[in-house]
């Protein structure tokens, strides 16, 4: 079908943020395209609650890290929708903390592969399909990628690949498409909060709180309508990267 609405694809979207952003974009009048690897589950209640908005929606399974099936599930999005306007870039992991020297070759392969070249794939994919039309693709850094974390060094550098691939991306693909980044601190999820939180870190934010699922959603929410803005890193954490 050809929808005559915007079209939304939000990788990781069973889960957390991304639920959160693909919930936030069909409340505004996109519709959306789900993606999950392994969270069917979830996503599918995802696809239900965006059915109860009026929004329409497909569901697809694919690992961002196998560029074939990222291709895949591109077409499969054209095909059903006729468009992909806005690619969010959400899905990623955060492993278990490990010193440098206990990282194995299969830890660091499985997290830039997810983090860093999963979110490659997905943004070449939705730049061929968007074309000459243009579009908007949001990419999903994090703190993490502006701060050392000694005890997550594959996910800084992952993350830090993700700043530095929004802008390269945006000088690459402009005038057509934009591309940002967003980069989260802490956020809270009711039912989905992040295992070891204690809320004495809160110290550590000048805020003095953790953010919640919507300031990240209106970030997504501005970017996803903004057109005078590219190749910036928009950082949603209290102020703790000032400390």
């Amino acid at each position: 079908m050809t929808g005559k609405r915007n079209v939304a694809l939000v990788t990781g979207s069973g889960r957390r943020l991304g639920r959160q952003s693909a919930i936030g974009l069909a409340k505004d009048g996109w519709d959306i395209v789900v993606n999950y690897a392994h969270s069917a589950e979830e996503a599918g209640r995802t696809v239900e609650e965006i059915k109860s908005l009026g929004a329409d929606v497909i569901s697809v399974k694919a690992d961002i890290r196998n560029s074939k099936q990222v291709d895949r599930m591109f077409s499969r999005a054209v095909d059903y929708f006729g468009r992909i306007d806005l690619l969010v870039n959400n899905a990623a992991i955060f492993p278990p903390a490990k010193k440098f020297a206990e990282i194995s070759d299969d830890l660091w392969n499985y997290v830039l592969s997810t983090n860093l070249t999963g979110q490659f794939y997905c943004a070449r994919a939705a730049a061929r399909a968007m074309g000459n039309r243009g579009g908007k693709i949001i990419n999903f850094a994090s703190l993490g990628g502006l701060q050392v974390w000694p005890e997550h060094i594959a996910y800084n550098v992952a993350k830090a690949g993700v700043v530095m691939l929004t802008r390269a991306l945006s000088k690459a693909l402009a005038p057509k498409i934009t591309v940002n980044a967003i980069a989260p601190g802490t956020i809270i999820i009711p039912g989905e909060e992040t295992a070891g939180i204690k809320h004495i870190e809160e110290t550590k934010v000048p805020l003095k709180k953790y953010g919640k699922a919507d300031d990240i959603t209106s970030a997504v929410l501005y970017l996803a309508h903004a057109d005078y803005v590219t190749g910036q890193i928009l950082v949603i954490d209290g102020g703790r990267s000032v400390l």
